[in-house]
């Protein structure tokens, strides 16, 4: 059976590859796949890509989990906040290759990444929360919020803004532009640019400018977890 998650170490990059061959559901296995890779990164002090397959960041949770509800849904809501959290903490850069859709917690994952590089064409970035009759996640307002402009954040939460690559930078959501072709060797290419640092105030400074950011999710997500249970445990 392929791996949903492959990790490989290139010129001192660790690129962590999505690929469920369908929508990169943000499921429980997938969230450990990234998990690993995550450590292997951590273990050799390395920088990181994350990116999916062709077409498709990720579209969100795992819908069949939701549907089935129970304490799997509940982890696996929990599990996708707290490796954004991860993400946002990460001793070292970690840059999103977003390589096609990036929707609902895949636009949380997009944004929990330090750099984030997006590709031409016709893809959308959003939360839809709003849109599907749910209310935002206390949690997921929060990152949203450290990363987007005030009018970016408003129209993502309220209004479920479909955000694209023509628009995506101007509001927050991505950092930069490329064609498809070239995403892969650029997001390497920006991440070996990170040699150069000091890691050590690499991470001492990303936990300073993010302090605030990260202890109103930690109580948000506690929130959100009162409500998942209810949702789902009852």
């Amino acid at each position: 059976m392929t791996a949903i998650v492959t990790t490989e170490i290139l010129d001192g990059v660790v690129l962590i590859c999505m690929d469920d061959g369908k929508a990169n559901a943000m499921s429980l296995a997938m969230q450990q796949g990234i998990h690993q890779g995550l450590d292997l990164a951590e273990q050799h002090n390395l920088p990181v890509v994350l990116t999916g397959r062709d077409g498709i960041f990720s579209a969100g949770f795992d819908l069949k989990t939701l549907a089935a509800g129970g304490q799997p849904a509940v982890d696996m809501l929990r599990g996708g906040l707290e490796l954004s959290l991860r993400l946002l903490q990460f001793p070292t850069p970690v840059i999103a290759a977003c390589s096609g859709h990036a929707i609902a917690m895949g636009i949380f994952v997009l944004t929990s990444c330090d750099y984030r590089i997006g590709i031409a064409g016709n893809y959308r970035y959003a939360a839809n929360e709003v849109a599907i009759g749910m209310t935002m996640p206390w949690s997921t307002i929060e990152i949203l919020r450290q990363r987007l402009t005030p009018a970016g954040v408003n129209r993502a939460v309220l209004f479920a803004e479909n955000f694209t690559p023509d628009n995506a930078i101007s509001f927050g959501v991505l950092d930069d532009v490329v064609a498809s072709d070239a995403l892969r060797e650029y997001a390497l290419q920006i991440a070996r640019n990170t040699s150069s640092l000091d890691m050590r105030a690499h991470f001492d400074s990303k936990k300073r400018l993010r302090v605030d950011t990260i202890a109103a999710m930690r109580t948000g997500l506690e929130k959100d977890q009162i409500g998942w249970e209810k949702q789902f445990l009852a």
